[in-house]
């Protein structure tokens, strides 16, 4: 798909369709994102259903549900360097056309063989769109202030996507069928690309960028190995030999991906790079907190469903006052931003998302659900809050040549954060006395991510957020 086209990015102050022209790249931007974060979340209601209709195995469920996240976190970085080597616009409105595409084969799905190929194609889609989707918002909105707005609505998608997957999966598999979760999301496709192609100009490009095969294979081992190994923990145990074989091959493809960098003329991620405070310790808060929020979402949805025997609408109807503080905490950290600085918001953010974890593992076996509501509002309100911070840590570390390697890099620690969530919290659920003994022990231990995270912020996240770095050499594409 060509990066050719002519886009309308700019107006006039006050000229007429000058609002819309300034907000079309951030609908755009945000709509393939929404897409990528809801179809982690929404398949897991649909999977009884699906394992049914296909005669799926214990096995094939596993792969629907885990070859999407596989193949989204391991081509990330790939994703991120074909952005900046590329441009980034082409490279997203790839990934939207992959992703879409992939949708509608996985509705279509007669075979649990084919709806897991299918899965996997929509995994590498959601990886094109992922890095570029971060790169495209710094370069519509260079303005720090604006920078900051379109960041927080970003993350807000995350947040929202992410837990309204149970609510609206849920009310789709009860009425129309397991498929509109995947038919679903063809018209936002369309939509996405439609906007991105007539209203986000046309990105650099960085012809001189390698990508460097040898080390980008590496990369996708390394996280593959990871995600899967967390991912099986959760089912065998953290001393399984599968499980410390699956960790071994991790740590040694992740070493391999570090010597190749140290050695590579033109490296994927450079290594000096990662010297920076704010870019390492930025990816390092992500982890964090997408661990402790990810770990509430999916330890309280599987406590509601086994302990309380709430249905899977009903499950994501409790979850929605995290969901409900996302937008508004998004919002309004962006405005804050450019009074207070990112690091003030980040350590707060955290802060309260920590008192809302330990406020839950302290309210008792089996608390009333108006106890839980206040615990949710904290930790979805806190970790939206302190999320626009830290993407703009993130992506202001690094030289704009860079931009989209930094968002995947960003991106990446995330994912993994999410995965190694849901493996300790399904070891715990499975090996406590109870539900309830297993769900407090990882509210608990959710809680101590954030504060670790807040100490981060401390010293990582910069007081005042400035302009993106300059890459050398661009060409315009």
């Amino acid at each position: 798909m060509a990066d050719t086209g002519r886009a309308r990015t700019g107006a006039a102050p006050g000229a007429p369709g000058a609002g819309w022209r300034s907000r079309a790249p951030l609908l755009a931007v945000c709509a393939g994102y929404f897409m990528v974060i809801l179809d982690v979340t929404i398949i897991n209601v649909a999977v009884p259903a699906v394992g049914r209709d296909l005669g799926a195995s214990l096995t094939g469920i596993q792969w629907i549900t885990d070859g999407y996240t596989l193949a989204f976190a391991g081509l990330l970085l790939t994703g991120g360097a074909l952005g900046d080597r590329l441009g980034n616009r082409r490279v997203f409105c790839w990934g939207v056309a992959v992703f879409t595409a992939a949708s509608a084969a996985c509705a279509a799905a007669q075979s649990t063989a084919f709806l897991v190929a299918a899965r996997l194609v929509e995994g590498v889609g959601a990886a094109l769109i992922v890095p570029g989707s971060l790169a495209l918002l710094q370069q519509a909105y260079p303005a720090p202030d604006a920078r900051s707005r379109a960041f927080g609505l970003w993350g807000a998608m995350a947040g929202i996507a992410a837990s309204a997957g149970p609510l609206l999966g849920g009310l789709l598999v009860s009425t129309a069928g397991w498929r509109w979760v995947f038919l679903v999301n063809l018209p936002v496709g369309a939509v996405c690309l439609v906007l991105t192609l007539r209203w986000v100009a046309a990105s650099p490009r960085r012809r001189d960028r390698a990508l460097d095969w040898p080390a980008q294979c590496a990369v996708v081992a390394a996280v593959a190995l990871l995600t899967a190994t967390l991912n099986e923990a959760g089912r065998r145990g953290w001393t399984d030999p599968a499980v410390l074989a699956g960790a071994g091959l991790a740590v040694a493809a992740a070493a391999a991906f570090a010597l190749r960098e140290h050695l590579a003329r033109q490296p994927v991620l450079p290594l000096r790079l990662l010297r920076s405070r704010a870019l390492s310790g930025g990816a390092v808060i992500g982890l964090l907190f997408n661990f402790a929020f990810y770990g509430m979402v999916f330890t309280a949805s599987l406590y509601f469903q086994h302990q309380r025997g709430y249905s899977a609408l009903a499950t994501g109807a409790a979850l929605f006052p995290a969901v409900a503080m996302t937008m508004f905490a998004s919002a309004l950290s962006g405005r804050l931003a450019r009074r207070t600085g990112d690091r003030p918001l980040v350590i707060g953010g955290m802060l309260l998302a920590a008192l809302g974890l330990a406020g839950w593992a302290a309210a008792g076996p089996d608390p009333g659900y108006p106890l839980l509501i206040a615990p949710m509002m904290a930790a979805g309100f806190g970790t939206s809050f302190a999320l626009t911070g830290s993407t703009t840590t993130v992506m202001t570390a690094v030289p704009g040549g860079y931009a989209g390697t930094a968002s995947a890099l960003f991106n990446t620690t995330r994912q993994v954060g999410s995965a190694a969530a849901v493996a300790l919290g399904g070891t715990l659920l499975a090996t406590a006395a109870n539900y309830g003994t297993g769900l407090r022990t990882s509210m608990a231990i959710g809680a101590a991510a954030y504060l670790l995270a807040a100490v981060l912020a401390a010293v990582c996240v910069p007081a005042r957020p400035g302009p993106a770095r300059p890459g050398p050499g661009r060409t315009g594409a």
